[in-house]
C-alpha cells in the first residue's frame, strides 16, 4: 500500500507548466509542522516536495498562494536523473491525487479567485483556528 496524507502550508506560490500532449503539472512544497519543539524551544517543520497533474494541478494554481493551508492525499513515488555536472540525483515527492483546501491565502503574482465556502465546511477543523475572513473550499478531485 503506498498512501500519503498531509496537511501543511504551501512555501511559495505554485506555478502551471505546459508539458507536451495538453498536460499540465504543477509542483510545489509543503511545510508541515512538528509536534513537538526543539532543544531551542523552537518548531521545527518538514518540506515536502509535491506534484500535481492535469485538472487538479489547474485548480491549486488558480486558488492557492504562498502560505495557503491544504490538505494532499496521494502517493509517493521516487524518481531520478543526471544533473548539469552529470551526478545522479535521487528524488522523493508525493504524486499528489486529491486536494481539501483549509485557508486560502491569494497569489502574490494575480490574486486568486476565491469561492464561498459550504456553510458547514470548517466543523472537521477543530484543530486549526482559521480566520473568518479566509475562503474555505470543498474537495477536488483529479477525477
Amino acid at each position: 500500500m503506498n498512501q500519503v496524507g498531509l496537511v501543511g502550508r504551501l512555501t511559495k506560490d505554485p506555478v502551471l507548466r505546459h508539458l507536451s500532449g495538453n498536460r499540465v503539472q504543477t509542483h510545489f512544497s509543503l511545510a508541515i509542522n512538528r509536534n513537538y519543539k526543539n532543544s531551542r524551544g523552537e518548531v521545527d517543520a518538514d518540506f515536502i516536495l509535491c506534484t500535481v497533474w492535469g485538472r487538479l494541478a489547474e485548480h491549486i494554481v488558480k486558488y492557492c498562494g504562498k502560505g495557503s493551508l491544504i490538505g494532499a492525499n496521494g502517493r509517493i513515488q521516487s524518481r531520478s536523473f543526471l544533473d548539469e555536472k552529470s551526478t545522479k540525483v535521487f528524488i522523493t515527492e508525493v504524486v499528489v491525487e486529491d486536494v481539501r483546501f483549509y485557508q486560502l491565502k491569494p497569489r502574490d503574482s494575480d490574486g486568486a479567485i476565491v469561492l464561498p465556502k459550504p456553510p458547514d465546511e470548517q466543523d472537521g477543523l477543530k484543530d486549526f483556528v482559521l480566520p473568518e475572513v479566509e475562503v474555505q473550499l470543498p474537495v477536488v478531485s483529479q477525477s
